[in-house]
């Protein structure tokens, strides 16, 4: 024993004289942060109880501080601020950007038709709202505004100038789609697509680096409106979303709290992604709603404050910038005065049937596209295919009144319901006096034969829709799947309005219009079905419930309907959910291979964690670490060695006995910057994760400490642990790893990717297919 005090001393001299000196200038030195440390690396899930651990000691340092001097108190206040101010700046930066995008996309929606000659920057509305010669008949007509067969042929009517409208509808809604895909695939990819699923992803602690960047945030607001503009059948309300996270991500790099804590981060993302549903919709509730249901994975109450703040700002500026100009949020706004009556729940039912068919119906097609464009040689080449739909679509839509202009415009005359000022096809029905088109105040009415026509179009319209949309979304341009789901319903839905309308007119003596519909009263109003269809599709493709509901009424501010909208949305979700539990975000989700634990899916199975635990009976044995006698060298060996991403520290190869978790990140990030910093530590250096230096022989070199990168509380279960329970803990707790123990002795390891392949192979699927590549 003796002999080892003098070594212990000896090797504290030949370290540079007395050995407290030595010692507590080495533990000085171990205890300060090392830069770098506890930072993750791009495609890996984060540490949300490290990250909430490291957010509470800066909180607290904080507090402590404060009353040590007025510039220590300014510093607290501005750090208990710094929330509402980054979803302050994350609101009014999605509000403007989403009123610049809105005025843009109308501005060349309509440059595909023609050009306004008076003033270049005005769309056809702005262009005749100062004309002198339009009638109320023809408000759309006006001399300043002329069509591209008038500017180069010099006539309007005729089978020439039809041509030639078609032909130029073609050439700007090619080009649109081209320089959309060649901006993404040049200088943003990660600017494709809704966005939403990744976003979902990014929520639940994984890193995507770049995907929330500037030039992400840049390309995709251009393309975004290139997009909308060529008249492919996708919408922008999904990538708002994506565009107003991106304005969270960057205006958190401001704030240290933010930026140096992913965890905290998520939360500026969860208020950004409510922020991007309220300017979308028009809808500030709904959005704090779609959050919540629908993206975010933690969500505390302070959260749910800001969220709703950031979405009450990005409104706020949404509306003073008027981008429709008709002081609304959205194009589609619509009143409606007509009660409904309770024998409409059937057909309102009917429609929730529907939407959960073609949601059910979407998903499976377009995932099955999806995937065959990942395996085969066509997704190669995502210009060609971009232009190719973009082509098909203009070539189909042209002809076609309900398909050739902007699926907004569709929606708002769907819902819009026939009044003396409608001057749509739409809106042609007889008159009961005369024979004549004239508009009574009478709405149930015979339909004439422009409702016929309407009809047809509107059939036709919607199989377009259908099949195109299953090929558009996925493509290689910001693409958003809300508004062309609720055209697809708000065609279905009107064409049931109008089939219900007739039968009454025609048969109002049936009991059951006899009671509540007399000859000549207002019963029905084709337009709530449209809302009503419209919010059963939008439901059957997303399986969103509470904040579809709540986004439809904002949108339509209709709250007498809230009870069909409940029953149609209910219905989908129901109907959807027979043909398989997932929507399409989370589908995408998996198709991709995020590591994503959805917390809507039930762990129904009985095995225990020792039958999922890594290493299994045929792998190599578990790669651990010991506190004490391992050499640089040997260590660097294992992480050479070895891909995995954290080792667990024992005391000895013979106990098993655990201490601690180490990050290999951290690890080799530590040992560099020893060498940088430390003078003497070598490849023989020994490693220590205890609180005091092993003793050494006199003549060995400086040994490296690295207790402070060891987490010394690292999950565990026991052997025996059911995996339901395993599952959970990882869910709410949102863990990265845990250890297996048996009777205290290490067993192995279980990771997320370990749950999910576990998931997958219980669900007959192929484990590495969901693996992120």
């Amino acid at each position: 024993f003796s002999a080892v005090t003098v070594v212990g001393s000896n090797y504290a001299m030949s370290n540079g004289g007395g050995a407290a000196s030595s010692s507590t200038h080495l533990l000085d030195f171990l205890e300060e942060p090392i830069p770098g440390v506890g930072t993750y690396d791009d495609f890996h899930t984060i540490d949300w109880v490290r990250e909430k651990c490291k957010d509470r000691e800066r909180h607290r340092k904080i507090n402590s501080k404060k009353k040590e001097s007025a510039w220590e108190f300014t510093k607290s206040l501005y750090d208990a601020w710094s929330g509402w101010l980054v979803v302050t700046l994350t609101g009014l930066a999605s509000g403007a950007l989403a009123g610049l995008i809105d005025i843009a996309a109308d501005w060349m929606n309509d440059l595909k038709e023609g050009v306004c000659l008076s003033a270049m920057w005005f769309n056809h509305e702005q262009c005749c709202w100062t004309s002198n010669e339009t009638t109320f008949a023809e408000r759309d007509k006006c001399p300043q505004w002329k069509s591209w067969a008038e500017l180069i042929l010099g006539q309007a009517e005729g089978p020439g100038s039809y041509i030639m409208n078609y032909f130029m509808y073609i050439y700007w809604a090619l080009s649109f789609a081209f320089l959309a895909v060649c901006l993404v695939k040049v200088f943003a990819p990660y600017a494709c697509g809704s966005g939403i699923p990744e976003i979902k992803t990014i929520l639940s602690g994984f890193i995507i680096r770049g995907y929330l960047g500037k030039w992400t945030l840049m390309i995709k607001t251009i393309t975004l409106v290139l997009a909308v503009a060529s008249g492919l059948s996708l919408g922008k309300e999904g990538p708002l979303v994506h565009v107003a996270c991106c304005c969270g991500n960057i205006f958190s790099y401001l704030f240290p709290k933010y930026s140096k804590n992913e965890a905290k981060k998520r939360e500026v993302l969860s208020a950004a992604s409510a922020a991007g549903v309220s300017v979308a919709f028009g809808a500030p509730i709904g959005g704090v709603l779609f959050s919540l249901e629908e993206v975010s994975y933690y969500f505390p109450l302070k959260t749910l404050w800001r969220s709703f703040f950031a979405a009450l700002v990005a409104a706020f500026v949404l509306r003073s910038i008027n981008p429709f100009g008709n002081s609304r949020l959205v194009l589609f706004y619509v009143e409606y005065h007509t009660p409904w009556y309770l024998f409409e729940l059937i057909p309102f039912i009917l429609l929730g049937v529907f939407g959960g068919l073609w949601g059910a119906f979407f998903i499976r097609a377009n995932i099955a596209w999806c995937r065959r464009r990942k395996s085969t040689r066509f997704g190669k080449y995502p210009v060609l295919e971009v232009i190719l739909v973009a082509a098909i679509t203009a070539v189909v839509a042209f002809p076609n009144p309900y398909t050739r202009q902007n699926t907004s415009e569709l929606i708002k005359e769907l819902f819009t319901d026939c009044g003396p000022l409608e001057s749509s096809q739409l809106c042609q029905y007889r008159s009961q006096m005369n024979g004549s088109k004239a508009f009574t105040d009478n709405p149930n009415r015979p339909a004439g034969p422009g409702v016929y026509a309407a009809m047809w179009q509107l059939c036709l319209a919607l199989i377009f829709k259908i099949i195109m949309t299953i090929f558009t979304f996925g493509l290689k341009v910001p693409s958003g799947l809300f508004i062309p789901s609720m055209a697809i319903g708000a065609i279905a839905g009107r064409i049931v309005g109008i089939a219900v309308e007739q039968l009454a007119y025609y048969h109002h003596d049936w009991f059951l219009f006899k009671e509540w519909c007399e000859v000549g009263a207002d019963c029905i109003t084709p337009g709530l079905y449209a809302m009503v269809g419209a919010a059963a599709c939008l439901g059957g493709v997303t399986r969103m419930t509470v904040s579809l509901v709540v986004i439809v009424f904002e949108l339509t501010g209709g709250l007498e309907y809230i009870v069909p909208l409940m029953a149609a949305v209910m219905t989908s979700k129901w109907v959807g959910d027979a043909f398989g539990r997932e929507g399409i975000y989370e589908a995408h989700i998996r198709l991709n291979g995020y590591p994503f634990l959805d917390a809507k899916e039930e762990f129904t199975h009985t095995t225990l964690a020792r039958e999922v635990m890594r290493p299994r009976r045929s792998d190599p044995p578990l790669a651990v670490l010991t506190q004490d006698d391992l050499t640089v060298e040997e260590l660097q060996g294992i992480i050479n060695d070895t891909s995995y991403n954290g080792f667990p520290v024992i005391v000895s190869k013979e106990s098993q006995r655990l201490v601690g978790f180490a990050l290999r990140r951290d690890i080799t990030i530590a040992i560099e910057n020893a060498r940088r910093k430390q003078e003497g530590i070598m490849l023989n250096s020994r490693v220590y994760f205890t609180q005091h230096a092993p003793t050494l022989p006199a003549d060995s070199p400086r040994p490296l400490k690295l207790r402070s990168i060891l987490d010394m509380s690292p999950f565990t279960v026991t052997d025996h642990t059911p995996m339901e329970i395993v599952v959970d803990i990882f869910r709410k707790l949102g863990l990265r790893q845990c250890l297996v123990t048996h009777n205290g002795r290490l067993l192995g390891i279980i990771t997320k990717k370990d749950i999910l392949r576990h998931m997958a192979q219980m669900a007959n699927q192929d484990p590495e297919s969901i693996m992120f590549n």
